[in-house]
């Protein structure tokens, strides 16, 4: 298991914001995992442009299969980043890529994550690191402690 610390996101943003090189107007999240990518990727580009879809496979750390929704009103936008925090077997990242594209056909669409598995079946346009392992987002582990140890104190009081 590794930790991705805060420290590594913002650095891995600002690389991975030097790397897009096609000017996006618009940004989708796939949600939740891409929605700290997008804030940030928003913020750096001074795009307000910033739309979600829903993409869930995980459950308890098992893979199911994806179920998409809450799919964007992209109208207005010429080019558009699609992001996510790890595309592990590429199911999720190639599904909402093809319905964006299915929908909006006369969009260019790139996609960006921070990690990638060699075995996954999508390669998104920009990739920051592989991984090797299980990966414990900060977004994820900080707020879940902080939230536990606040509730054993509550439990607990001194």
């Amino acid at each position: 298991m590794q930790y991705y610390s805060y420290e590594m996101f913002r650095e891995d943003m600002k690389e991975l914001v030097a790397q897009i090189d096609f000017n996006p107007d618009g940004i989708v999240a796939i949600s939740r995992g891409g929605l700290t990518m997008a804030h940030f990727i928003g913020i750096a580009l001074d795009l307000r442009s910033i739309y979600t879809i829903n993409a869930s496979s995980f459950f308890n750390k098992v893979q199911h299969e994806v179920q998409i929704s809450n799919i964007p009103e992209l109208n207005g936008n010429q080019r558009v980043l699609i992001v996510d925090e790890i595309v592990d077997s590429g199911t999720s990242m190639e599904k909402v890529w093809t319905i964006l594209r299915t929908i909006y056909s006369h969009m260019d669409f790139k996609t960006a994550c921070i990690f990638h598995k060699p075995t996954a079946t999508f390669k998104p346009d920009f990739i920051l690191r592989e991984a090797k392992d299980w990966i414990e987002f900060f977004w994820e582990v900080d707020i879940a402690k902080s939230i536990h140890e606040r509730r054993q104190e509550s439990h607990n009081p001194q």
